[in-house]
């Protein structure tokens, strides 16, 4: 079934799940592969933005990390005013799903707006299993 609600992409990581989660949970490091949001600064603690390499707006970001669980809550939108829960990413480290120590499986998951068109949906699943290897790329090669 295509789920029309939410949309998921996962990527196995060479890196421990610490390494990854630190990367997952860091505003401004994030928007090295937040097409949706790149080149961060955090306008106050906690609060981050950057501009959308497709529409050149800004967009600010919020997270909620949950280190115990390695989950990052992302919350975005065009002013911190308007912002909603959007995205959230989460790590499993290799062990938990029988791989290799020292290796994770990273994911990032998305729910669907009622007001995106169909055209919109498509492009953020796009743009989610694009980034996917832009994190790989990024944990891998350091």
């Amino acid at each position: 079934m295509i789920d029309p609600h939410c949309h998921s992409s996962s990527i196995l990581v060479e890196r421990p799940a610490k390494v990854a989660f630190g990367l997952m949970a860091d505003g401004v490091e994030q928007g090295r592969w937040a097409w949706g949001s790149a080149e961060r600064i955090e306008v106050e603690p906690g609060l981050y933005r950057g501009t959308s390499i497709f529409t050149g707006k800004h967009t600010f970001v919020r997270l909620h990390v949950d280190h115990s669980r390695f989950q990052v809550d992302y919350e975005v939108g065009p002013s911190p005013e308007a912002m909603l829960f959007r995205n959230m990413s989460r790590v499993l480290p290799g062990e938990m799903l029988r791989m290799a120590e020292g290796s994770c499986v990273v994911s990032l998951i998305t729910w669907r707006l009622a007001t995106q068109t169909d055209a919109e949906w498509n492009q953020t699943g796009t743009i989610h299993e694009a980034e996917m290897f832009l994190i790989k790329g990024l944990l891998e090669r350091n």
